[in-house]
């Protein structure tokens, strides 16, 4: 019995990763035409700080079509990643108590919320002033033309560093829910988390104090929200015998 509900759980986790994958792909298929435009949309910020007839370049032999491609691949994840969180919720929620199905739903919008927040603060103002500093001190002497490639791994980098920097306060209110830490010892911790924010800033970021400052007051900001949502919502979940238990593993599930 054991190992057929071992079984079946391995065959639902296989049918739900396939569901994602199908999902992403189809979104992928209809966004492949548009790859070039993806591309565009996504340079703009580093193209309107060049000078005017400015163009970037591609050193790659497959470049000019291989980085569209992979832009359009992460646009098509994003685009799916609301389906693909409700296939992961849908396979662990049938083994959840009450208490943490009503949880842990609200943290999965509101932490894929904050993330794409990050990512679009960063698109919409950190880009701007990081390239317009950039190229404002760079020697007149030389002819910028980033390379494609290189353009897309910096965007990428800086977009997972600011979507996961905007989850410090999902992360603090978890870990008070959890009883892990108390309101008060996060209160006097609170210059060494300042001091560790810019240390994480000035490793995850380019070497200029820019973007450094960019990262880390917002991090420092948000360890604040987290305080006092953890103040408001932070009171620990009940202890699972006070709860009525969800269904037990191998129960048929829904779709």
């Amino acid at each position: 019995m054991t190992e057929d509900t071992f079984i079946s759980h391995l065959i639902e986790l296989r049918d739900r990763l396939l569901r994602a994958l199908i999902a992403v792909g189809l979104i992928f298929l209809v966004l492949f035409p548009f790859a070039s435009e993806l591309y565009d949309l996504l340079a703009s910020p580093m193209l309107r700080t060049l000078p005017e007839g400015s163009k970037m370049i591609a050193t790659g032999v497959v470049s000019p079509f291989l980085i569209p491609v992979k832009v359009a691949a992460m646009v098509a994840f994003a685009l799916a990643l609301p389906y693909v969180l409700y296939q992961a919720w849908a396979f662990v929620a049938p083994g959840l108590y009450a208490h943490e199905k009503r949880l842990v739903m609200p943290l999965v919008v509101a932490s894929t919320v904050l993330f794409f927040a990050g990512v679009a603060f960063c698109y919409f103002f950190v880009f701007g002033v990081v390239f317009d500093f950039v190229y404002t001190i760079a020697p007149k002497s030389i002819s910028v033309a980033p390379d494609i490639e290189n353009y897309l791994n910096f965007v990428l980098t800086l977009f997972l560093a600011f979507g996961v920097t905007f989850e410090v306060p999902i992360a603090v209110l978890i870990l008070v829910r959890m009883g892990a830490v108390t309101i008060e010892q996060l209160t006097s911790i609170r210059p060494y988390f300042v001091v560790g924010a810019f240390v994480v800033a000035a490793i995850v970021t380019p070497p200029d104090v820019i973007s450094q400052l960019l990262l880390a007051i917002p991090m420092c900001l948000l360890y604040e929200v987290g305080i006092v949502a953890a103040r408001i919502f932070g009171k620990p979940a009940r202890s699972p015998g006070e709860e009525e238990k969800a269904p037990e593993a191998g129960q048929e599930r829904g779709p």
